[in-house]
């Protein structure tokens, strides 16, 4: 059976995220568009995942905890959970490393706590779009430690990539899964022409600010190997 997702959304929290991507906004379109499994991944923060859980809920859309992660190297990585307390386990210790710097909501936008029937509940006052003072190798051992998966982001891109900015896969990491980004129209040609890529599992997401960039019932995974990875804890 076919689980199909988009593990890569922002929400109102990330200052990138239009006023529009509330709990219920973001998955009523994935509902919309026939998703079966989603994440919530805004910049350095979990705060609005438990919301859109909740809504999940009422929906039937599965949605994962998810955090994408800017490391000190300026490379973002996407990181999922397998529950919401190892997802806010992860999130403090990535909050800690975040440097003290205001948002600027007239510059940057809002930074908006949400609950499940889109309330704002507060707003976050440090910027979230801030590189952490945590290494990619510190994130990968706080990931491992939280049993989420570490997914270099938009591989693909030219700028906050794992390959942009380092021009190389760590080989010390065990890293076992990749993201690319929409802008790659044929995923058989980029790894053609990456053949160093081939090694990686592929994950495809819309990394989506606004409502209409969800991803549509496109990419898929099998869900025993979703479960596999997420050891059923996302699926029972």
């Amino acid at each position: 059976m076919m689980l199909y997702y988009d593990f890569h959304i922002h929400s109102a929290l990330s200052p990138c995220g239009d006023a529009d991507m509330t709990p219920n906004n973001i998955v009523g379109m994935a509902s919309i568009k026939g998703l079966d499994a989603i994440a919530v991944s805004d910049h350095n923060t979990v705060g609005n995942v438990r919301a859109a859980m909740e809504v999940g809920k009422e929906l039937g859309v599965t949605v994962i905890p998810g955090m994408e992660v800017e490391t000190e190297e300026a490379v973002h990585i996407l990181t999922l959970y397998p529950t919401i307390e190892a997802a806010e386990y992860a999130a403090e210790e990535v909050y800690k490393k975040l440097p003290d710097v205001a948002n600027r909501p007239d510059i940057f936008g809002e930074q908006c706590y949400m609950d499940s029937e889109d309330n704002i509940t507060g707003y976050e006052s440090k910027l979230l779009i801030s590189s952490t003072m945590m290494s990619i190798e510190a994130l990968f051992d706080l990931v491992k430690t939280a049993g989420g998966l570490y997914i270099p982001a938009h591989v693909d891109k030219h700028s906050y990539s794992m390959l942009s900015n380092l021009g190389f896969m760590p080989e010390h990491l065990d890293i076992k899964y990749i993201e690319l980004s929409k802008r790659v129209a044929s995923e058989t040609e980029y790894l053609e022409n990456k053949p160093e890529l081939k090694k990686y599992k592929v994950f495809r997401d819309s990394d989506a600010h606004y409502l209409g960039d969800i991803s549509e019932r496109i990419n898929s995974f099998d869900i025993d190997d979703i479960y596999s990875i997420f050891k059923g804890g996302l699926l029972t």
